[in-house]
C-alpha cells in the first residue's frame, strides 16, 4: 500500500491556481505569498544550460569501450558533483513522450468538477489537488499536481484513474514502462560509475516502486512572489522529469548556493539523484535541492516519475562504500518507514534526509 498519515489533517481551504487565473485576482492571495527570504530573483545569475551535465544513453548501451568509458566518466561527475543530468537518445520513441504530455494537458485542461472527481485527500500523495500541505497557515505552491502509484499494482488507487482523456490510462501504461526501463538503465550505469556490479540496484530494489506526478503552472501575475513548487529533495532512488515542449524555465537546482535555471532540451529528459541513491551511496552521490518558480505569462506542464526501491525492503549504506576516510553516515532502516515519513512532511530543503542521518551527521550536514 502507498503511505497515507495515522492522524486526522486540517488544511483549510486551499485555491485552485487555475481558476484563480481565470479570476485575475488584484492580490495574490496571503496564503501563496512566500516569505521575503523564499521569494525567487527573477534577475538570479542565470548559468547557461550547457553547465547541466548531458548524458547520451546511446554511448552509454552502443558505443565503443571508449565511448561507454568517457560517457560512464562523464555520467559520475554528473552524479557526485550535480545529483542533476539531462540525458539524450534515451530509446524512447518521440510518439510516446508527446502522447502523455498531450493527454496530461487535456486533463489539466477539463472543467474544475471533473478533475474533483479524483481528489487528493490532506497528507496523501495520490489524485488532484496540492501535495504535502498539513497545516491551515502553511505556504501553498503555485501549481495544480496529478499524482498516481503506477507499481507494483498494490500501490494503485483505481478510483483515481481519470476516465477522460479516455485514452488517459493507456498513455500513461505506455509511457511507464518505457520510463520504468530507462530508470533500469540508468541504475546499471550509475553503479559501474560507482564500481560496482552493474545488476547490483535491481537485485536490491526487489519489485520498485514507482510513481508519477504531472504538474501545471498556470501563468502567475506575480511570480517574483510565488513559488511554483517549494525547495525540497526527492525520496526516490531516481526522478525523471519531462519538461512540457515550449514550456517556459521552471524548474530550478540548488548548486553552490546559487539558484540555477535547467533550461530544456528538446526530446531529452531531466534526471536526478534521490535520497534513496544518497543513503546508499554513503553520501558519494547527494540528492540536491530543487524548485520550480512561475512565469507572468506562460504556463508550464511537466510530468515527473518517482522510482524506488519496494517499501519491504531494508536500506543503508553498501558496504563497498563505507570505509577510513568515508565513515558511514546513515542508518539502516525500513525503505516503507521513510517513504511514509517523507510523504507526511511538508516540503522543507533536504529536512526529511534526517531521518536516515546517523545522529553526530545531522548536525554536520545542517
Amino acid at each position: 500500500m502507498a503511505p497515507v498519515p495515522s492522524w486526522p489533517i486540517k488544511v483549510g481551504h486551499i485555491d485552485d491556481v487555475q481558476e484563480l487565473r481565470k479570476a485575475k485576482p488584484t492580490t495574490i492571495p496571503e496564503r501563496f505569498v512566500r516569505d521575503m527570504a523564499e521569494r525567487p530573483k527573477l534577475v538570479a545569475t542565470m548559468s547557461p544550460a550547457s553547465d547541466i551535465p548531458i548524458i547520451d544513453l546511446s554511448k552509454l548501451m552502443k558505443g565503443d569501450r571508449n565511448e561507454q568509458q568517457t560517457e560512464i566518466m562523464q555520467l559520475k561527475t554528473a552524479c557526485e558533483e550535480w545529483g542533476f543530468f539531462q540525458v539524450q537518445n534515451h530509446g524512447i520513441d518521440l510518439s510516446v513522450i508527446e502522447n502523455i504530455e498531450k493527454v496530461a494537458k487535456d486533463f489539466f485542461m477539463l472543467p474544475l468538477e471533473e478533475k474533483q472527481k479524483y481528489p487528493m485527500a490532506p497528507g496523501t500523495v495520490q489524485g488532484y489537488g496540492q501535495a504535502f500541505v498539513f497545516s491551515e497557515n502553511q505556504k501553498l505552491d503555485w501549481c495544480n499536481m496529478f499524482a498516481l502509484g503506477v507499481e507494483p499494482l498494490g500501490i494503485r488507487n483505481p478510483k483515481l484513474w481519470p476516465s477522460k482523456p479516455t485514452n488517459f490510462r493507456e498513455t500513461l501504461e505506455i509511457y511507464s514502462r518505457e520510463i520504468r526501463k530507462l530508470c533500469k538503465n540508468l541504475l546499471k550505469y550509475i553503479a559501474v560509475s560507482l564500481g560496482l556490479k552493474g545488476d547490483v540496484f535491481e537485485e536490491m530494489f526487489g519489485v520498485a516502486v514507482q510513481a508519477v506526478r504531472m504538474n501545471y503552472y498556470p501563468p502567475c501575475s506575480r511570480p517574483d512572489l510565488v513559488l511554483g513548487l517549494s525547495p525540497h529533495s526527492d525520496g526516490s532512488a531516481l526522478t525523471v522529469l519531462q519538461q512540457g515542449k515550449d514550456s517556459t524555465v521552471g524548474l530550478q537546482i540548488l548548486k553552490d548556493n546559487t539558484w540555477v535555471p535547467v533550461q530544456p532540451i528538446p526530446n531529452a529528459l531531466v534526471i536526478n539523484i534521490g535520497d534513496t541513491m544518497e543513503v546508499l551511496t554513503n553520501g558519494k552521490y547527494k540528492s540536491v535541492e530543487h524548485r520550480a518558480v512561475t512565469h507572468k505569462e506562460k504556463d508550464r506542464l511537466s510530468i515527473v516519475t518517482f522510482y524506488a526501491p519496494s517499501y519491504e525492503i531494508e536500506l543503508g549504506p553498501m558496504p563497498e562504500l563505507v570505509y577510513e576516510m568515508n565513515p558511514c553516515r546513515y542508518r539502516r532502516y525500513n525503505h516503507g518507514e521513510y517513504s511514509k515519513h517523507y510523504v507526511t512532511n511538508k516540503l522543507q530543503g533536504k529536512r526529511t534526509l534526517d531521518f536516515a542521518k546517523i545522529e553526530s551527521e545531522i548536525s554536520t550536514y545542517n
